[in-house]
Order: structure tokens, then C-alpha cells, then sequence
């Protein structure tokens, strides 16, 4: 998840989030406001700054959104890299749409130059949502219709850009889609990078309930342990209501579960909104999404169960936040201990909760540099290093 994270799609729904829907009358107000000062930049100008900061040269570069007619719709992606022989990194996003791809340049810039990295609008997500209809999009809202939309992106990614092999990392939601696909196809991928996984719905909903009933007593949060214990126990043996998930996703954010230090998640809807991949139109396309996908793909999210999907035939590496309580990190550290694949590596990142690419950018590219460039060094499927010469 992200805009993101399925807590954050969650609390769209509880009324806890208000994300992108009055952005619009926000900024005309601020523009037209007697007095205003004239220098302020539009959005305009701030996303072309944004993105002529990041620019990729043409030819050996590429630097495009493709919109790709999958299983009956169609579906938008985004393709960056500073050299088509560098391996490619396909990403798949949180939620239930929760697009990375309106983010993405806070934190992507980097791995550009080690890898050609894909962000895809998942099925009801952005600007995939924003260019089909829900009658459309419905038939393939499910675990295995957008697992077989995958399946279609890295067909079209390998013959495009003749790869037999390409890296799956998959985030939150999108990481039930990666286990399900490496399970599928281990050998299309050099690795499988699980970052803020997903193992077990109902688990995850147990622990990240007690984790913020525990900061809120200790605090002596009197609302907090009110509305918390309200629910208890909780998730219990019943249906999860959207109400129930949301305020347990509200304390929980409070307390950095999902973004460490940080009490709300402002600071990305804050980012997104100057995002130099997405129209205004996108923008508003988010929440739409998110609400369309919350009524079909919820109960799948809270059903998952990966506690014995431990054999993979491709190598894995694990990214945890050590603070994270969205997807608990001891769960997925749990979940690790017992993989078997050809290789396999975990890292916990110190400082970060769920947003392991955005909270510690830095540690974050030096990990996918040293952890997961070489398996494609291996296969000579990158551009050459830089020419260096000792004094």
C-alpha cells in the first residue's frame, strides 16, 4: 500500500483520510485569493521543474508511459531508465490501488541508473481506473485476475526489451500479487523482493490492534484506549467492517506504524499532488479507485494466508521496516524464517516503518544495489560500471 498502503485505502473509506478530493478547489481558491503573491509558481511549473530535474537522454535511455490493452481493458505503466541494458525492475504497487507511480520521483530517480524500473496502475488503480470503466474493470477484480494482469506486463517487458529474466518487487497489497506470480513463473524472475509483505490478513489486523493499544497506554491515551477497546477483542472470529479496520488503521498510523515518527501520512498526499507523471485528472482518479477496488479485493486481502506458501523456486530477498505495523514486521520475519529458495536474504531497515523507500531512500537504493543488482551481474544483464583509475 500507499497513496498507499491498503491502511491507507482503508481509511479513505473510514473517513479518516481525505486525500486528493478538494485539492482542486483549494489550489483555484489560493490562486484567485485578493493579494495573492504573483511569484508563487503553479503546479504547472513546479512538475515541469520536477521533471526536467530528472530527465533521461534519448536513445540509450527510456523514458515513457505505455497504455497496454491486458485481459479486456486498458492498463497504464510507466518505463524509466538512464540505459535499456541495465535489468528490469517491475514494481508492483500497494493497496488495493494505491498507485506508486505519482510517487515514485520522490524516490526513484536513483535506481534509474542501475535499473530500468516499471511502475504499472494496477486493475482500478490511477490512471488505469481513470481510462475504463468499472463495468469493465470488474470481471478481473480479483487475487488471480490481476496476478494474470501481471502475468501479461512481464510477458510484454521481456519481448519488448528481450530479457529472459527481470526483477519483481512487490509492496503491500502488491506483494500478494508477487508471491502469487513468482509461485507461477520463478523462472522469469532473478528475484522475488518482498518489501512490507503481506502474510496474513487477520494477523497482520491482530497485531497492529495490540501494537497501538499498547503506545496508546503507555502514553495514557485516554481516546485512543476508548475507541481501541471498543473493538476488542478484535479482529475476533466475525466480519471485518470498514469502520472496525479504519480506526484500528487510524491509532496505528499514530503511532508510526506506518510511517516512523510520522502521526499521519500527509506527507505523500502532499507529494503526489505535485507529481510530475500525474494530470489533476489522474489525481482525482485515486480515490475513485480505491473505493471501487476497497468493495471487491478487501475480503481477499484479509483472507491471505502465505504461512505455508514458503518454497520458491527463484531467489527472494526481504525488506522490513522494523517499526512497521501495517504488515508487522515479526510476522514477515517469521514468514522468512522459514523460505526455502535458491538464495535468500532479509534486511531490516532501522529507522522505517512501512515505507521503507521513502523513509530511508539512501539505504534503500544501496540495498537494491548490493543485494540485488549482482544476480543480474551474474547473467551480464547490466550496463557496464563506470571507468575508474586508481592514483
Amino acid at each position: 500500500m500507499s497513496r498507499k498502503s491498503y491502511l491507507i485505502s482503508l481509511l479513505f473509506a473510514a473517513g479518516v483520510v481525505l486525500g486528493h478530493a478538494f485539492a482542486p478547489a483549494a489550489m483555484a481558491d489560493e490562486a484567485s485569493a485578493p493579494g495573492k503573491d504573483k511569484s508563487m509558481m503553479s503546479r504547472d511549473q513546479v512538475t515541469r521543474i520536477l521533471d526536467s530535474n530528472r530527465m533521461i537522454l534519448p536513445g540509450q535511455g527510456v523514458d515513457e508511459k505505455v497504455k497496454l490493452h491486458i485481459n479486456g481493458i486498458d492498463q497504464w505503466i510507466s518505463i524509466r531508465g538512464k540505459d535499456r541494458r541495465n535489468p528490469i525492475l517491475l514494481f508492483l504497487h500497494g493497496g488495493p490501488a494505491a498507485p506508486a507511480m505519482p510517487e515514485a520521483y520522490t524516490f526513484q530517480t536513483p535506481w534509474e541508473d542501475y535499473f530500468t524500473v516499471v511502475q504499472w496502475d494496477q486493475r482500478g488503480a490511477g490512471k488505469t481506473y481513470r481510462a475504463n470503466t468499472e463495468e469493465a474493470m470488474a470481471p478481473g477484480m480479483s487475487v488471480k485476475g490481476m496476478t494474470d494482469d501481471a502475468e501479461q506486463v512481464v510477458t510484454y517487458l521481456r519481448e519488448r526489451f528481450g530479457k529472459q529474466k527481470i526483477f519483481l518487487l512487490g509492496h503491500s497489497w502488491g506483494s500478494i500479487l508477487g508471491v502469487t506470480l513468482a509461485q507461477r513463473h520463478p523462472e522469469w524472475f532473478y528475484a522475488y523482493i518482498s518489501t512490507g509483505q503481506v502474510v496474513n490478513g487477520r494477523r497482520n489486523e491482530e497485531v497492529g490492534f495490540n501494537y497501538a493499544l499498547r503506545k496508546a497506554k503507555e502514553e495514557g491515551n485516554q481516546t485512543a484506549i476508548r475507541e481501541l477497546e471498543a473493538m476488542a477483542p478484535y479482529p475476533g472470529k466475525g466480519p471485518l467492517t470498514l469502520d472496525r479496520i479504519g480506526m484500528r488503521s487510524k491509532w496505528e498510523m499514530y503511532y508510526g506504524g506506518l510511517a516512523w515518527g510520522r502521526k499521519d501520512y500527509q506527507f505523500d498526499v502532499d507529494a503526489e499532488e505535485l507529481s510530475p507523471d500525474y494530470s489533476r485528472e489522474d489525481l482525482d482518479a485515486i480515490d475513485k479507485g480505491s473505493l471501487f477496488s476497497l468493495n471487491h479485493l478487501l475480503p481477499a486481502l484479509l483472507a491471505t494466508d502465505f504461512d505455508h506458501v514458503t518454497n520458491f523456486g527463484c531467489p527472494v530477498i526481504v525488506y522490513v521496516g522494523a517499526h512497521d505495523y501495517t504488515t508487522p514486521h515479526e510476522v514477515t520475519e517469521a514468514w522468512y524464517a522459514n523460505i526455502h529458495a535458491p538464495s535468500k536474504k532479509l534486511v531490516s531497515f532501522a529507522d522505517s516503518a512501512h515505507m521503507m523507500m521513502q523513509e530511508q531512500p539512501g539505504r534503500f537504493l544501496m540495498h537494491l544495489v548490493t543485494d540485488v543488482l549482482p544476480l543480474a551481474q551474474k547473467a551480464g544483464d547490466v550496463a557496464p560500471n563506470e571507468a575508474t583509475r586508481d592514483p
